[in-house]
């Protein structure tokens, strides 16, 4: 059956669909990465959002069983890929990337010019877009979902706390859409972990911890206004605190910083960022379309971390407090763990 992909400016590709026969809209981004598509269609940050791979083939190792994932289901709205490959071979796989799509009602395009694609989105920026499956329409164009115009961290966060491990030291994870990876690192290092919804203030809880850690999330960070309050409480306590992609973004905005839309974002599993400190350079596995201004902190926060691609800011640290932060994924999944020695500058913190 055949689909198209139709972008905000008009422009229309034609596919053949390999998901979900329906039809959905939203932000339509890209990511570089070579493998990994399990954990990035898991990924909570994702939600709202049509996910474009650039790596030309797709599905060849199907999917595997839950451990491997990033939440408890899809997250994106839509899939496009170039070749999507249906006889994957790979001793671990449970299912074809098409049969888990039409599992979860998840539309999707192969036979795209994602080349040509991508380089509208990077020239252009990100655009919104719909993606129609035939016999399916969309009733209006203003029906196009904007994740960027409400606060989504409801739809990806926990209902109610969850408690891991069970370490001499506790960690608050505020879940504004964390992944599955990050509770694995922390649980690894002996520590407790007590995730919370996205709008918990543990500091009004009557439970003892050590120390925060903001999650990754979906969507502009100026929409979680309630957890940046939150999060502003818990700074002016002194409490260790971690922020991660969106939770870096967040931290930021509770410190009185400022937060700005990047042209297409980093999504993928390559991006190299250096240490502005000691000049150290590392890998990282990133999804981010948002992104922390530096000049609007006060000066007693030090940029910590330099995207080496394009200079934006990757990382903010404290001068004197225990508070860190970083805009890649430490926890990788998929991608490089070169940065997981961060999780333990934390807890060393603690």
């Amino acid at each position: 059956m055949r689909g198209k992909l139709i972008l905000s400016d008009g422009t229309t590709m034609i596919g053949e669909s390999f998901g979900s026969e329906n039809s959905t809209s939203g932000e339509v981004v890209f990511n570089t990465g070579m493998v990994g598509y399990p954990e990035s269609l898991t990924d909570p940050s994702y939600y709202g959002q049509i996910l474009v791979l650039t790596y030309p083939l797709v599905g060849n190792y199907g999917v595997p069983k839950k451990d491997f994932w990033e939440s408890k289901k899809i997250q994106i709205k839509g899939l496009i890929v170039q070749n999507y490959i249906d006889q994957p071979s790979h001793f671990e796989s449970e299912k074809t990337l098409g049969q888990w799509l039409k599992e979860e009602g998840i539309p999707a395009l192969c036979r795209i010019d994602t080349r040509e694609l991508i380089r509208k989105l990077r020239e252009h920026g990100v655009m919104l877009g719909k993606l129609d499956v035939e016999n399916w329409k969309m009733e209006d164009e203003k029906d196009i979902y904007d994740p960027n115009k409400e606060n989504i961290l409801p739809y990806v966060s926990v209902d109610k706390m969850e408690v891991y491990g069970n370490g001499r030291k506790n960690i608050v994870l505020i879940d504004c859409g964390a992944k599955e990876n990050i509770v694995r690192s922390l649980i690894k290092r002996k520590v407790k972990v007590t995730r919370v919804p996205w709008n918990f203030n543990p500091i009004k809880e009557s439970i003892d911890f050590d120390g925060v850690l903001i999650s990754n999330g979906p969507g502009d960070p100026k929409q979680a206004k309630e957890t940046i309050k939150n999060v502003s409480e818990i700074l002016k306590k002194g409490i260790p605190t971690f922020g991660i992609c969106l939770g870096s973004q967040i931290l930021a905005l509770a410190a009185g910083g400022n937060t700005y839309k990047l042209k297409f974002g980093h999504r993928g599993q390559n991006q190299p960022v250096q240490d502005a400190v000691i000049k150290k350079c590392v890998i990282t596995a990133q999804n981010h379309g948002f992104a922390v201004e530096m000049q609007s902190l006060e000066s007693d926060w030090k940029e910590w971390f330099i995207n080496l691609n394009d200079g934006t800011n990757e990382g903010i640290r404290h001068k004197s407090k225990p508070f860190m932060a970083v805009q890649f994924h430490p926890e990788a999944s998929p991608g490089p763990v070169d940065a997981g020695y961060l999780f333990d500058e934390f807890l060393d913190y603690l």
